[in-house]
């Protein structure tokens, strides 16, 4: 049966590395990834209907799995908002699909960016999640880039069961994520 190459090696390398780097008394403390969300806001699609549809293609293609459209939760006259309003795209990834959009992220598509020199340090938010943002979703090989309308960004959030941001900075190091360096490091 097939595993995706990441998978294999949480299980084989990573677990083991984390346990001896965190001096871990129980297997079940070791930190795991959970669930990567893609996250992206169409703001335009207020004045232009079929750019929500454009974006939830993309997604699509992009994650693997079917994307739904993210709809505004209140009214905000100054930005022409009504309550119920597409507003956005968004698609959880979970197994097998979370780790081969991983991989694919880290192998692929992270070196096609523009002037790429790693992933910033700042995206953590405490509990051990990290986000990460994409500024052109052209750097995935999934899309197209003559059939591309408009550019746009996403986000990448990576849920993990780590309790601090050292943890989660520590495993998602050890699939390969580029984290850039700090000054005193190098």
């Amino acid at each position: 049966m097939y595993t995706p190459r990441l998978k294999d090696k949480y299980r084989e390398e990573i677990k083991d590395n984390l346990m001896k780097t965190f001096k871990y008394k129980s297997t079940m403390q070791i930190p795991q990834l959970k669930k990567i969300v893609l996250n992206q806001g169409v703001g335009a699609a207020v004045a232009d209907k079929k750019l929500i549809d454009n974006a939830v293609e993309e997604m699509t293609s992009i994650s693997g799995q079917k994307a739904v459209a993210t709809y505004s939760k209140k009214d905000i006259s100054n930005f022409k908002l009504r309550k119920g309003m597409p507003i956005g795209v968004k698609v959880t990834l979970r197994g097998t699909k979370m780790y081969e959009f991983l991989d694919r992220l880290i192998a692929v598509s992270l070196p096609r960016t523009r002037d790429f020199r790693g992933v910033k340090n700042k995206g953590f938010d405490g509990r051990g999640n990290y986000t990460l943002g994409v500024k052109e979703q052209i750097i995935f090989p999934e899309i197209d880039i003559d059939k591309v309308n408009r550019i746009g960004g996403m986000d990448i959030t990576f849920v993990t069961t780590a309790e601090t941001n050292d943890e989660a900075r520590a495993l998602l190091k050890e699939f390969g994520m580029p984290f850039q360096k700090n000054k005193n490091e190098q």
